[in-house]
C-alpha cells in the first residue's frame, strides 16, 4: 500500500473505542490516512490511545475524535465532513435481559441509516459496514455446503433478537444504497467470532468465552460450533474492502478456516497453554442440562437454539477477490489467550 498517497485522505471510524474499531484505527495509521473516530463520551479518548500504544502506535494528532452517538442526530455532519471513507464499525452491544427484540433492532437499523444519510450528504466515496455472521446463517435450514455470502439470516425464522438486528440493520443499508445512496458506494464484512490481540479491557463478547475457559468458569463446553477469525484480519478485511473496486457493491464473510466445536477450543487452548491452561474443563456438556440451566439463566437461554447446530461458512470470495489471507484459527484462539494473560485480564 503506497502510504504517501493516503496522508490527505481522512477515514472516519464510529465506534472507536470498540475492539475491531482500535485495530481498525491502528492499521489506517499505519497505513498513512489520517483517523476521525466517534465515541459515545470523549472520556473514552485516553483509553482508545494507551490501546493503540499497547498495538505499537503514538497516534498523536493524526488521530481525532468526536463526539457522536447512533441513537441520535447531534454531530454526524461534522463527524462525516472531509472524509474520503466511513468505516461503520459501532454496534448497540447484546442486551441481555430486554423485554422486546426491538430494543435491539430499531437503534442497530437507524444508527446504520443515520451514518450513511450523512456520508452521502457530505460526499463520502465508500462506507464499509462491519456486519455479522449473524447476518448470514440463522433460521436457515442444515446444508451440507458452507454457508456464504449470498445467503440470509431468516428473521421470520427461529434468529436471536441480536443476529436479526445484524440482519436487519444490513438489509436496511443496501436498500438505502439502491433508494437512495445517490453514487455512495457501500461494501459489508461479516465476521464470525472474532478473538486476537486484545489491547485493552475493551473487548468483544466472544472474547469471554476465551476468558471463561481460562478462569473455569465454564464447567465444560456446550455443543455449539463456530467459526473464528483474528480481529488484526478483520481489519485488514476491512481496510481491502474500503479501497478495492471489485468491493463496490459486495458482503464479505470473515472467517479463518472451517468451523469447529467449542470443545476443540477448549483443547487447543490446553495442548498449547501448558499450566495457564489448568482450569480449562475440556469436557461436552450434556444438552438436558443447559435446557435446565437456561429456564433461569437468560445467558444460557441464548444458546440453546445453536446447540448442535453446524454454522460452517467459506471464506472463499474474500480470498478470491481482495487478496485476503486470513491467521488459522488455532493462531487466532492462542492470541487471545496470550493477550489475556499478558494484561492481566483474567480476575477483572
Amino acid at each position: 500500500m503506497n502510504t504517501d498517497s493516503n496522508v490527505e485522505k481522512t477515514v472516519l471510524v464510529t465506534g472507536g473505542a470498540g475492539f475491531i474499531a482500535v485495530h481498525c484505527i491502528l492499521q489506517l495509521l499505519n497505513a498513512g490516512y489520517r483517523v476521525r473516530a466517534t465515541l459515545r463520551s470523549l472520556s473514552r479518548e485516553t483509553e482508545v490511545r494507551e490501546m493503540l500504544k499497547e498495538g505499537g502506535l503514538e497516534a498523536g494528532d493524526r488521530l481525532t475524535f468526536i463526539e457522536a452517538d447512533l441513537s441520535a442526530d447531534a454531530n454526524w455532519t461534522a463527524a462525516v465532513s472531509g472524509c474520503t471513507y466511513v468505516l461503520h464499525v459501532a454496534s448497540p452491544t447484546p442486551i441481555v435481559n430486554y423485554k422486546h427484540e426491538d430494543e435491539m433492532i430499531i437503534p442497530a437499523r437507524e444508527g446504520v441509516l443515520r451514518v450513511l444519510r450523512a456520508s452521502r450528504d457530505a460526499g463520502v466515496k465508500r462506507v464499509v459496514l462491519t456486519s455479522a455472521i449473524g447476518a448470514v446463517v440463522y433460521g436457515n435450514p442444515p446444508q451440507t455446503a458452507p454457508f456464504d455470502e449470498t445467503n440470509w439470516t431468516n428473521t421470520s425464522g427461529k434468529a436471536p433478537a441480536y443476529q436479526k438486528s445484524k440482519t436487519l440493520a444490513e438489509q436496511a443499508a443496501w436498500e438505502f444504497i439502491e433508494r437512495e445512496g445517490n453514487g455512495l458506494e457501500l461494501s459489508a464484512v461479516n465476521p464470525v467470532a472474532v478473538m486476537g490481540p486484545v489491547l485493552g479491557p475493551e473487548y468483544s463478547h466472544s472474547i469471554h468465552l476465551i476468558k471463561n475457559l481460562l478462569t473455569g468458569k465454564m464447567s465444560g463446553c456446550p455443543k455449539i460450533n463456530s467459526g473464528f477469525v483474528d480481529v488484526r484480519d478483520v481489519a485488514d478485511l476491512h481496510l481491502r474492502a474500503m479501497t478495492n473496486p471489485d468491493a463496490k457493491g459486495e458482503r464479505f464473510i470473515a472467517t479463518a478456516g472451517e468451523s469447529i466445536w467449542m470443545i476443540e477450543v477448549a483443547k487447543i487452548l490446553k495442548q498449547q497453554l501448558g499450566e495457564a491452561a489448568n482450569k480449562v474443563n475440556a469436557k461436552e456438556l450434556p444438552g438436558t442440562l443447559l435446557r435446565i440451566a437456561a429456564l433461569k439463566d437468560p445467558k444460557v437461554k441464548a444458546i440453546i437454539p445453536l446447540l448442535g447446530k453446524v454454522m460452517n461458512v467459506t471464506n472463499a470470495k474474500a480470498i478470491r477477490t481482495l487478496g485476503w489471507s486470513p491467521r488459522s484459527t488455532e493462531d487466532a484462539i492462542l492470541a487471545t489467550a496470550e493477550s489475556l494473560i499478558r494484561l492481566n485480564l483474567l480476575d477483572q
